[in-house]
């Protein structure tokens, strides 16, 4: 544990004693919320962030070392640990360089080199090895052995041949080698298969396509990845794209690493040819799946990044609050299906409208709605994005005109994920005899009250704001996903009278089965009135009322620090307070004039450190605080409502509904979300375009480019940008004919990577079939 906790803490940038403390309370079954929130004083004021990573790394580093214990005893009972084998694989920092060093000891199927070993021959590859002044052929004779399958002086060569080949495999010194050189100076090389240029033309940005291999940004790696396993490309690595051999070049490896003098003289001739075949059969190709392996690996990490900070960003919308709000899934032909919802999400009626083509019910429609809207006292009207939302949108428009007294407020609200909602069993479980069609209603009106509280309900990956995301790990995709809806959740607070169980389920200390609990718990005896009842729960014992009581509020109960973020555990400290002040509690939260003239040390004690109760006035002083922003709604420009409604030039306004490395994509209201590239996100340089905006932002943009037939839009946030040239293409940022000389082509015209100056075609239509 001391190596595993010496290197986290270096990962960290933290004090090994940190991640000792940290690595126990998570060992004992601890939540990162819980830790990060309650434990500061514990783990020395290690954040979520920190956390995670040490909860992430902890697993790899621990099956790292008992590989290595395996590893040793392994080689050991084989009677070939020797002090440096035993020290290097001591040393190794990585599965991958630990699983080098056991190679040549792992046992295997019969090989040609073990075959030919076994025949007497290994003497011979040795000889030859260490005097390239012998002949070959004369001192291979000497071994010829038909008896043994030797059946002349070729066979004996040949197994020599073999042992060394292997023998060069197998050094992971050389294969160090070969990695560092190939990480720093490597390519990707992509070529379409030939015939099927028709078939795999949304990847035509890669037909012919090199890129430095160390610099390739995951959306293009998975892009490539994805057409190869549709079978449209071929991918290569070029280990030396500086010369025009490679092989040749990566042989001249082999031969200066183990110091050969090959020359034109006697055993020179045939070591070289062993050495061209170490690294055409064996190296190249191992190497190759090694390098697009982890090529894989690292752009999935990057998307699943991606998809993580933007689902965070989603969830942590702002909530338009508590209010009657009516929810309408937009449609054609069957109609635009309504739903209101009361203050607290409870559903109070549904209807049905046909106001668009084909039946064209525009005025009917609009009495059912003021109806609807006059009775039930509606305060927001929440639009979903889909298909025939900007009718819609009209629609609403002039309800809110004909029935201004109400003072209705219309909203579009993204629709991802709704329909997945409507058919889960949690739906069918809430509302078992409302339709399909009207649940998704339901949840439009909701997620526009609370996004959180209503997008928890819904399998993170059907949200829709990833890249790639069924091109990547699913288990690791699910658990990155689990972990910031968690921190979300947790980061807010749930109301333990009114949440549902799918929000409960993600309060650190409780599952599934807890959450069931509860609500059958307030179901039987009515609202919880103290956080103390939740001790009554089944099977909700003291370690689940540690790590969740925190997190549950119990809004307007008899104490109330039970509405806040004060964990029960302090209320002590707060007992002290209010005993100092001569105050009841009451008096105390809220009081800022108060709180602000009290020193935190004066409450300190062995339990409550110094960052407890800092956190504690903090908490007090304004309880139950929402970390989510205030409420704002972007206004779509009216007579825009489709693509072909837009002119270069045009500057509206939007919502951020994606954000990915090369940049984001605004929803402007034309069913069609439009590119703001990286570049033209703002004046100054940005290496993350997460710097300046995120999932749910509203911008002003400026449309620069429009390519109605590929469903395409550039847009700027550099209002003061010329329009009349379009951003570039990646076909023009890549080279389609390969230059003598590669790096140079691949070399950065400005700070940024010129590889990075848009977005691929693969990804844009890929993300438009996700959207739809």
């Amino acid at each position: 544990m001391s190596n595993i906790s010496a290197r986290l803490a270096q990962e960290l940038n933290a004090k090994e004693q940190q991640v000792l403390a940290a690595t126990a309370l998570l060992d004992e079954g601890a939540t990162v919320p819980f830790i990060a929130r309650y434990r500061k004083e514990v783990t020395g004021g290690l954040d979520d962030s920190q956390l995670r990573l040490l909860e992430q790394r902890l697993g790899y580093l621990r099956e790292l070392e008992e590989r290595r214990t395996f590893i040793l005893n392994t080689i050991a009972e084989q009677g070939k640990l020797s002090d440096p084998l035993a020290l290097d694989i001591n040393n190794a920092q990585s599965k991958t360089e630990l699983e080098d060093l056991y190679l040549p000891y792992k046992p295997k199927r019969r090989t040609k080199g073990q075959i030919a070993i076994e025949a007497g021959l290994e003497p011979l590859a040795d000889a030859l090895f260490a005097n390239d002044s012998l002949v070959p052929e004369n001192l291979a004779a000497d071994f010829i052995n038909v008896d043994k399958g030797i059946a002349d002086t070729k066979a004996a060569l040949d197994g020599a041949k073999f042992i060394l080949m292997e023998r060069f495999a197998e050094d992971a010194k050389l294969l160090a080698k070969f990695r560092r050189h190939i990480q720093q100076n490597g390519q990707l090389e992509a070529t379409v298969i030939s015939g099927k240029e028709e078939t795999g033309s949304k990847y035509r940005d890669y037909f012919e396509h090199h890129e430095t291999l160390a610099k390739i940004p995951s959306h293009r790696a998975l892009a490539m990845l994805r057409a190869r396993n549709e079978g449209i490309l071929q991918l290569a690595i070029n280990p030396e794209p500086e010369v025009d051999d490679p092989q040749q070049f990566c042989a001249q490896m082999i031969a200066d690493h183990y110091q050969l003098n090959i020359s034109t003289a006697n055993a020179s001739k045939w070591l070289m040819t062993i050495v061209q075949w170490a690294w055409k059969v064996k190296l190249a190709l191992h190497l190759e799946n090694e390098f697009l392996g982890a090529l894989r690996e690292r752009a999935e990490t990057g998307a699943i990044d991606v998809f993580a900070k933007n689902l965070k960003d989603l969830l942590m919308a702002a909530p338009a609050g508590p209010k009657v709000t009516m929810g309408i899934d937009p449609g054609l032909r069957t109609g635009c299906k309504v739903a209101v919802v009361d203050a607290t999400g409870k559903l109070l009626a549904t209807n049905t409208i046909f106001p668009h083509a084909p039946q064209n019910h525009w005025e009917k429609s609009l009495r059912t709605l003021e109806q609807v809207c006059r009775q039930y006292k509606v305060e927001l009207i929440a639009i979903g994005n889909g298909t025939a939302s900007r009718e819609s949108d009209k629609l609403a428009a002039e309800l809110l005109k004909i029935a201004s007294e109400l003072k209705l407020n219309k909203i579009m609200v993204s629709e991802a994920g709704a329909s997945v909602y409507s058919a889960s069993e949690f739906a069918a479980n809430e509302f078992p005899d409302l339709d399909v069609s009207l649940r998704g209603a339901v949840s439009i009106a909701r997620r526009l009250q609370d996004p959180l509280a209503e997008l928890v309900k819904i399998e993170p990956k059907s949200i829709g704001v990833g890249q790639y995301q069924h091109d990547v790990s699913q288990s690791q995709l699910g658990q990155s996903l689990t972990s910031v809806v968690e921190d979300c959740v947790n980061s807010v607070g749930v109301d333990v009278n009114t949440a549902s169980a799918p929000l409960l389920t993600r309060v650190s200390g409780l599952n599934k089965t807890l959450a069931t609990n509860i609500i059958k718990y307030r179901d039987e005896h009515g609202s919880f009135t103290n956080r103390s009842q939740l001790k009554k729960v089944e099977r909700l014992g003291p370690k689940a009322f540690e790590q969740a009581a925190g997190f549950l509020r119990i809004v307007n109960g008899k104490d109330p620090l039970d509405g806040s973020a004060v964990h029960p555990e302090a209320y002590p400290v707060v007992k002290q307070i209010c005993e100092v002040k001569q105050v009841p509690v009451s008096n105390l939260i809220g009081n800022t004039e108060l709180l602000n003239k009290l020193v935190a040390n004066d409450f300190t004690n062995e339990k409550f450190g110094l960052p407890t109760v800092t956190d504690i006035l903090k908490e007090l002083d304004k309880p139950g605080r929402d970390p989510r922003p205030e409420f704002k709604t972007a206004t779509f420009k009216a007579g825009v409502e489709k693509i072909n409604d837009l002119k270069v030039g045009m500057i509206l306004e939007g919502v951020v509904s994606n954000v990915a490395n090369f940049g984001a994509f605004v929803d402007v209201g034309v069913h069609q979300d439009g590119l703001v590239h990286i570049s033209a996100i703002t004046n100054k340089f940005i290496s993350d375009p997460r710097e300046v905006v995120k999932a749910g932002d509203i911008v002003k943009v400026k449309v620069t480019e429009v390519d109605a037939a590929r469903k395409r839009i550039s847009f700027t946030m550099r209002l003061d940008d010329e329009t009349h040239h379009a951003p570039k293409t990646q076909q023009t940022t890549t080279s389609l004919k390969k230059p003598s000389s590669t790096k140079a082509a691949n070399k950065p015209k400005s700070k940024r990577d010129a590889g990075n100056a848009a977005m691929g075609n693969a990804f844009a239509e890929a993300f438009a079939k996700l959207k739809k």
